[in-house]
């Protein structure tokens, strides 16, 4: 009687304990169980360059294979911040649509990432030219400044520094500079001055 009892007894309990048993090897698995590293939080860029190139030459080319651009510099350093590319002693040869030549030099370059736009820093000297893509001959064109932005695409020069213009034998300051090389318009700003020299055989 008092085993039948028993048995009445734990058959009643029987389920609260198994409930319970479950209950401790379902914590005892969570606390043992190795958890997956946190996602880690995306740190925001940096202004630190992600790769370094030093005595090189980059040459890109158009559709048809023809040459666009040349660059040469002592060393280069790319931001993945900004997708910029900062250039020692640019040398930049660039080929418009139609052929014609002009050539960068700086001491410092910055570029944005599709190269469209050059800014020149330090003895900057961008200079079109004597010659246009038939072989024709027009007057060598070359600006001179501590500061010029190139805009390849659109074939324009810019700067807010002080700036000298030579133009064949002619020359001209400016404190500022806006000239478009499609139009062929020249915009010169702030105190300027010009020496207009005759051609030869006037």
């Amino acid at each position: 009687m008092l085993v039948r009892a028993a048995w009445e007894r734990l058959t009643v309990y029987l389920p609260i304990m198994l409930m319970g048993l479950m209950a401790m090897g379902t914590y005892w698995l969570a606390r043992n169980t190795p958890t997956l590293g946190a996602p880690e939080a995306q740190r925001p860029a940096t202004h630190d360059p992600d790769y370094f190139m030093r005595g090189f030459s980059v040459k890109t080319f158009d559709a048809t294979g023809r040459i666009k651009s040349e660059v040469y510099g002592a060393e280069a350093r790319h931001y993945p911040d900004t997708d910029t590319l900062e250039i020692d002693q640019p040398r930049i040869r660039s080929f418009n649509a139609r052929g014609e030549l002009t050539v960068a030099t700086a001491n410092r370059a910055l570029s944005n990432g599709d190269g469209s736009e050059v800014q020149l820093f330090g003895n900057a000297v961008v200079t079109r030219d004597a010659t246009d893509a038939q072989g024709h001959a027009r007057p060598r064109l070359e600006f001179r400044g501590e500061f010029l932005h190139a805009f390849v695409n659109t074939e324009r020069v810019k700067s807010n520094k002080p700036v000298e213009l030579i133009r064949g034998n002619d020359r001209f300051t400016a404190e500022n500079l806006d000239y478009d090389n499609i139009d062929q318009v020249l915009e010169l700003r702030g105190r300027v001055h010009g020496v207009l020299n005759p051609r030869a055989g006037q």
